[in-house]
C-alpha cells in the first residue's frame, strides 16, 4: 500500500519558551521522541501544534525543524489551512519549498461556506502544489463538515488522497471509504480501535504523543485482524487519553505529559491557553504511572 502520510501519526505540539518564543531545540526533541516511539507520520501546525496563534513564518518554521529532524523516517504533514482560500494556498507553496511531504487541509472555520464554496477552496489549495493533501473534518471546530458527497467528489483529485475524521460519523465514514479510495485517520484518541475495525488506513493522535508504542501496536494488531489484542490496547489506554483530551485541552495537556517525561523543558502555552490547573496535572501524573507504555 502507498502511504503518503504513513499510518502511525501525531498531531504534534508547538513547543515553546516561557515568553511564548518557539523553542526549536523542543520542537526537534519532540520530533526524535516521537519516531522513537513508532510514529512514521507527524503533523505539525494541527489543532495540537496551535497553529492558530502561529504566524505564517513561525508555521515554516516547524516544517522546517520537523524535516530536519525526521530526515527520511517519518512523513512530515504541514497543517496549510485557513478560512481565506488564497492564504491557504500561499501556505501550501511555503510549506511545500520548505521540505514537506504532505498537507493538511482543514475546512474553512468561522465563515462557514456552502459545500460548493468547501470544493472549490480545497481544489484550489490541492492544485497548488505536486503534495499529496489529507484532509482535516472536524466541524466542532470549524462550523461546517465535509458532507459525503463533497468527499466523494474531492476524492477525484489525484493529489487529494484522504482524510483525517475528527467528525466521528462512522457511517458517513463507511460511506465514503466504500465509494472512494480516500485514506482514512481517525483524528479522535477516543474512538482510534472503531476507525480502525470499519477500515482506516491509521491515526492522527495526540495521545500518541506518549502512547505512540501503544498506538502503533494497535494499527498493526488491526490488520492482522487481532481485534482482542487491539481492544486491550484501547481499554488500557482510557486513563491517560481521559487526562490529556478531557480535562484542560489536547495540546495543553499533550505539553505537560512531554514535560513530565522530561521531552521538553517548558509546557509553555499561548493565550488564549493557560496551562493546565493543579488537579489536571495530579490526573496525568497518575494517568502516566498506570499506564504501560514501554
Amino acid at each position: 500500500m502507498n502511504l503518503p502520510f504513513g499510518r502511525v501519526l501525531t498531531a504534534m505540539v508547538t513547543p515553546m519558551t516561557p515568553d511564548g518564543e518557539l523553542d526549536a531545540t523542543g520542537a526537534k526533541a519532540v520530533v526524535k521522541h516521537l519516531l522513537d516511539t513508532g510514529h512514521d507520520g507527524i503533523v505539525v501546525n494541527g489543532t495540537t501544534g496551535e497553529s492558530a496563534t502561529l504566524t505564517s513564518a513561525e508555521s515554516i518554521e516547524m516544517v522546517e525543524w520537523a524535516g530536519e529532524a525526521a530526515g527520511e523516517a517519518a512523513k512530515i504533514v504541514a497543517g496549510v489551512g485557513s478560512n481565506d482560500t488564497r492564504h491557504a494556498v500561499e501556505m501550501a507553496k511555503l510549506a511545500a519549498n520548505a521540505g514537506a511531504d504532505a498537507l493538511l487541509l482543514v475546512s474553512p472555520y468561522y465563515n462557514k461556506p456552502t459545500q460548493a464554496g468547501l470544493l472549490a477552496h480545497c481544489r484550489a489549495v490541492a492544485d497548488a502544489t505536486d503534495l499529496p493533501v489529507l484532509l482535516y473534518d472536524i466541524p466542532g471546530r470549524t462550523g461546517i463538515p465535509f458532507a459525503v458527497d463533497t468527499l466523494i467528489a474531492l476524492a477525484e483529485h489525484p493529489k487529494i488522497q484522504g482524510v483525517k475524521d475528527a467528525k466521528g460519523d462512522f457511517w458517513a465514514a463507511s460511506q465514503v471509504m466504500a465509494a472512494t479510495d480516500l485514506q482514512w485517520f481517525s483524528g479522535a484518541d477516543e474512538v482510534n480501535l472503531v476507525h480502525l475495525a470499519q477500515g482506516a488506513t491509521g491515526v492522527v493522535s495526540v495521545v500518541g504523543h506518549v502512547a505512540g508504542k501503544r498506538y502503533a501496536e494497535m494499527v498493526a494488531a488491526v490488520e492482522a485482524g487481532d481485534l482482542a489484542t487491539a481492544r486491550r490496547i484501547h481499554l488500557a489506554l482510557i486513563p491517560l487519553v481521559e487526562a490529556i483530551m478531557n480535562t484542560s485541552q489536547g495540546a495543553i495537556m499533550a505539553k505537560a505529559a512531554l514535560k513530565e517525561l522530561g521531552v521538553i523543558e517548558h509546557a509553555s502555552v499561548r493565550l488564549p491557553y493557560l496551562e493546565g490547573p493543579p488537579e489536571h496535572l495530579e490526573k496525568l501524573r497518575a494517568a502516566l504511572a498506570s499506564t504501560d507504555l514501554s
